[in-house]
């Protein structure tokens, strides 16, 4: 009995050595390749202010264009996370980095609206596998307990990009005429730059998982292990299975639409957001800083709420509740009018829905698959909720050309992101149920 009290501090206080050596070697490192990402993927949106006039857009065609990028993302994500599952994370993500880099590159070559889909369609080849990759990685490395406030630190890089990237593109733009090149040419190029340096970086930071890790002592690196396969060997609600079962998985596909409408209105949001607050008529400079405001607000108010989901150990209603604020911000956007502030207002309230609910999100649906389901189960849900990007960015730009007005383009993903918070409730319930049933002891 005396040596009791001696032991749980020494458990304790080696998990906090070891999860803050984990977290100091790879958030910082991803967090800045997941930037350089969401910045190439949505920095279309700044260019959009000089390019659609320059090469003949309609709102339409950029709306399809920016869009299209989610239909080769959608059919090679689950592909990605299992050809990383052979080759190791390492690899794998190096060369989804320099890949996209590359291309992203090339957007400076658009012409007209074939070039334009057809380089957003490669971008969306070639990015795919590398969000679902790193979550997966991350469960390599973290238990399931801190994974929300993990996956929230992560994540808020996507806000920051546009926080920090919306004044960074428009002072880009400025470049325009200089050595031949259009504004929205050189913010292609200059902000394409960093994935290839990073990707190269990459095969020098990352380790394939934590048996690799020699920065770590071999009792920190044994606790870590032995936590993880513990954890793996519990998980049942979507358990090991052959492929088209886990695809096809109640859970996998309610979590995909859940994700379709989060990501959907944050994807959306992002491309055109630039358009809409430049509506008011302000300039490219005015308009990238107040682009801004909405996800610096974001970034700090996710990183709270997945603090709050871990410390609570609770994950339904912090998906829920952010993915219903979004639905309602959506809808007011229509009751407006013509206001510069409340528009501001209404878009800090979506956004700030759209990144809050990522990481009690992410920690809940990997809480549901085995080890052996997690890259399929991971991808997929990520594959299906990315084709509410397609749809909403398509959309959008259609319902503007038919309507002129932008709060009615936003009304579907307003739709989507009621029946997600909808969705987990009822998904969650069935799933608590279930865990109860096989629990309980059967009667004699």
């Amino acid at each position: 009995m005396p040596s009791a009290p001696a032991v749980m501090p020494a458990v304790s206080a080696l998990e906090t050595a070891t999860l803050k050596k984990v977290t100091w070697r790879l958030i910082p490192f991803l967090m800045l390749c997941y930037f350089i990402a969401y910045v190439d993927r949505v920095n279309v949106g700044f260019a959009a202010l000089q390019m659609n006039k320059d090469v003949g857009l309609s709102s339409s065609q950029f709306g399809f264009g920016g869009a299209v990028f989610f239909i080769s993302y959608f059919f090679l994500e689950v592909p990605s996370n299992l050809i990383m599952q052979k080759v190791g994370a390492r690899v794998w993500i190096a060369r989804i980095m320099i890949t996209w880099g590359i291309i992203a590159g090339c957007m400076a070559l658009v012409v007209g609206p074939k070039s334009f889909y057809g380089l957003r369609f490669l971008l969306g080849a070639a990015e795919a596998g590398f969000f679902p990759g790193v979550i997966l990685y991350l469960t390599y490395w973290f238990p399931a307990k801190h994974r929300a406030r993990i996956i929230a630190i992560f994540m808020v890089a996507i806000p920051a990009s546009s926080f920090i990237g919306s004044p960074i593109s428009a002072a880009l733009l400025g470049l325009h005429g200089t050595s031949g090149l259009r504004g929205w040419q050189w913010m292609f190029i200059v902000e394409a730059v960093p994935a290839v340096i990073l990707g190269v970086l990459t095969l020098a930071v990352l380790r394939n998982g934590p048996n690799d890790a020699k920065w770590l002592l071999p009792e920190e690196r044994a606790w870590l292990v032995r936590t993880l396969e513990g954890e793996m060997k519990a998980k049942t609600t979507v358990p090991h299975s052959s492929l088209w079962r886990v695809l096809s998985n109640p859970y996998v596909l309610v979590a995909a639409i859940v994700y379709a409408g989060g990501t959907g209105a944050s994807v959306c949001l992002s491309i055109w957001q630039p358009q809409i607050i430049k509506s008011f008529g302000l300039t490219n400079m005015q308009t990238g800083l107040l682009n801004s405001v909405p996800f610096g607000v974001a970034s700090v108010a996710m990183v709270l709420w997945g603090r709050h989901s871990d410390r609570t150990r609770e994950r339904v209603w912090h998906t829920a509740i952010p993915s219903a604020l979004i639905a309602v911000s959506l809808v007011a956007a229509g009751f407006v009018g013509g206001s510069l502030a409340a528009t501001i207002v209404i878009l800090c309230a979506a956004v700030i829905g759209t990144y809050c609910f990522k990481g009690p999100f992410w920690a809940l649906s990997t809480g549901w698959l085995a080890a052996s389901s997690a890259a399929a189960g991971i991808a997929q849900i990520n594959a299906i909720g990315n084709l509410g990007g397609f749809v909403g960015t398509y959309l959008l730009g259609v319902i503007k050309d038919r309507t002129h007005s932008y709060a009615l383009g936003l009304l579907p993903l307003a739709f989507l992101t009621a029946a997600g918070a909808i969705g987990i409730l009822v998904a969650s319930a069935v799933a608590r149920r279930g865990a109860a049933a096989v629990t309980s002891p059967s009667p004699h």
